[in-house]
């Protein structure tokens, strides 16, 4: 990995803390009230100190986040006692003060990627704009240094992807690349919300990395995340937010490893570690067994021997997959993993019928689905459905719940509107909803509404197989704790398969019964979940596994994290 430029700080008292936020308070309005996001909160960071804010959705830690670089929105309604960036009072800064903070003094980090890079820039054109904005190095050297920037990230070819647009990266590709305009121009605070969590575990382990040397190096880091594992290397100081407020706060391994409050207890009890798999990770009650239907030896999906191709530029040709096999049967879990770029989502989109193999074929109910008519395809369809990552980008907006979990049922064909209408009200019941959601939109909802709702829809076909692609990846721990007690209790109730994607290999232990690891579009390996985490047999997944992340809890001494 690259090293950049040591970080000096600009000016002020280097003695003083870089922040300082006394009695911040955040409101929206809505209607005729004030909706508190954030409620009366306080806190420093010092140069080179690493401050981390963990907490579940709309505990109010992005919004804190947001607060220091003048992105809270105009409707916004804040108000502090002191709110002090590098000296200076930014409670009544212009839109042209904050222009001029963000990026040179501040960088931000923000979680969505593929929603804050410019769909029609090339990366290096992202990148090189804060370098020219700020004049951080003359023109002629722009290109170098936006080429020295993705390679310290972590990005592979960076000659050629500085070349390339957000929509022809992986996720975590696009996520480097945010990382790396957001330290271009060397700031002395490094806002990352959420910055690793589209990567995986190698990349991730990479951009651990760099941000431990930005922090010794000088830089400030507010880390807002929801991997404690990520916060316990990461960070020096820990806040604990909930409904607005700090519940807990202090040094990160003293937090962490005595909790003193039962909410910081409860995250880190969500997290899926080795002794809690076969039990409910969102119990609240002492350890309970999930309930397990056998394995049937009835094969609901094969894929044979799948090759895909796709044209760069160039007259250049990536091999995305590259002759996968998988077999999977009735109530069984696969789990599919690998680094971003590995192939995973591209055998995903084959299995789904949304691509078509170069090579290769994919049975459904021994009937090879790459050669049917469109018409057979969409009968065939109703026995694989398929939950996403983010399921805010893949429901209509305009839609109801409603309309949503019903469209899967249109598409499918020859169900009545009454009886599609008590299918969607069955389906919702399944996953914890219920008919007062029946009406809501996507935006209405909670991370974790969404999700439900997705399953819900997945489920309306009453499918053999769902593809569960990056499903809890984007949820903090206690939700994805919820949504991974779902799909399991689903799995025993409905004898349902699962191919589950995921860079989270903690979650993949959790759920997964066999496993199946990928790398530059190859099956490297594939095993019981047993041999693949206590015995691997390929480098390669040596390697992902000791990339894992983990943290200690001082009480038993049991290493935890987002793996095992």
């Amino acid at each position: 990995m690259t090293t950049l430029t040591k970080h000096t700080p600009a000016t002020g008292d280097s003695a003083s803390p870089l922040v300082e936020v006394a009695n911040l308070r955040v409101g929206f309005p809505s209607g005729a009230c004030t909706i508190s996001a954030v409620d009366g909160i306080s806190f420093t960071i010092d140069r080179g100190q690493s401050v981390a804010i963990v907490g579940e959705s709309g505990s109010g830690k992005s919004v804190t986040a947001r607060s220091l670089v003048g992105l809270i929105g105009s409707g916004a309604q804040v108000r502090a006692d002191r709110v002090h960036v590098g000296g200076s009072d930014t409670r009544k800064y212009s839109e042209r003060q904050w222009r001029a903070l963000r990026g040179k003094q501040v960088g931000f980090v923000l979680q969505d990627a593929l929603v804050s890079l410019d769909p029609l820039r090339t990366i290096g054109a992202e990148v090189g704009e804060v370098l020219n904005t700020h004049r951080v190095v003359g023109r002629s050297d722009v290109d170098a240094r936006v080429i020295e920037l993705l390679t310290t990230v972590g990005i592979p070819d960076p000659e050629l992807r500085a070349t390339q647009y957000p929509h022809q990266l992986s996720g975590g590709l696009r996520q480097r690349a945010l990382i790396a305009s957001a330290i271009a121009a060397d700031p002395a605070l490094l806002i990352a919300d959420e910055p690793t969590t589209a990567l995986d575990v190698t990349v991730q382990a990479q951009i651990l990395e760099l941000l431990e040397q930005r922090r010794n190096d000088g830089t400030a880091l507010l880390l807002i995340s929801h991997d404690l594992a990520v916060v316990s290397r990461v960070s020096d100081y820990l806040y604990v937010m909930k409904d607005g407020v700090f519940v807990e706060h202090g040094p990160t391994r003293q937090v962490l490893g005595n909790p003193k409050h039962a909410y910081t207890r409860q995250l880190l009890d969500a997290i899926p570690v080795a002794h809690a798999r076969g039990t409910r990770l969102s119990s609240t009650g002492g350890v309970q067994t999930l309930a397990r239907a056998p394995i049937s030896d009835d094969v609901v999906l094969q894929a044979d021997n799948l090759t895909k191709h796709f044209a760069l530029s160039g007259n250049r040709r990536l091999r995305a997959v590259d002759n996968v096999s998988l077999t999977v049967r009735r109530g069984e879990t696969l789990g599919i993993v690998g680094e971003s770029g590995s192939g995973k989502s591209t055998v995903a989109r084959l299995l789904l019928h949304l691509e078509t193999p170069d090579d290769g074929s994919v049975d459904i109910a021994g009937r090879d689905w790459t050669s049917l008519s469109d018409r057979e395809v969409r009968a065939t369809r109703q026995n694989i459905q398929v939950i996403y990552q983010d399921p805010l980008s893949s429901f209509d907006p305009r839609h109801t719940v409603a309309r949503i979990v019903e469209e899967p049922l249109l598409a499918a064909g020859g169900i009545g509107r009454a009886d599609r209408r008590t299918r969607v009200l069955e389906q919702l019941e399944l996953v914890g909803l219920g008919a007062d959601y029946l009406g809501r939109r996507p935006r209405q909802l909670s991370g974790g509404q969404r999700q439900r709702v997705a399953i819900a829809r997945a489920l309306a076909t009453r499918p053999d197989i769902i593809i569960c692609d990056e499903p809890v990846s984007a949820l903090d721990v206690s939700i994805q704790a919820q949504i991974l007690d779902l799909l399991a209790d689903l799995q025993a109730e409905l004898a349902i398969a699962y191919v589950f994607i995921s860079h989270h290999l903690g979650v993949i232990y959790h759920v997964a019964d066999r496993v199946l690891v990928m790398k530059e579009g190859r099956a490297v390996e594939t095993g019981s979940v047993e041999q693949i985490f206590n015995n691997p047999t390929d480098d390669y997944t040596r390697a992902l596994l000791a990339a894992i992340p983990t943290l200690e809890k001082q009480r038993d001494n049991e290493k935890v994290g987002s793996g095992i």
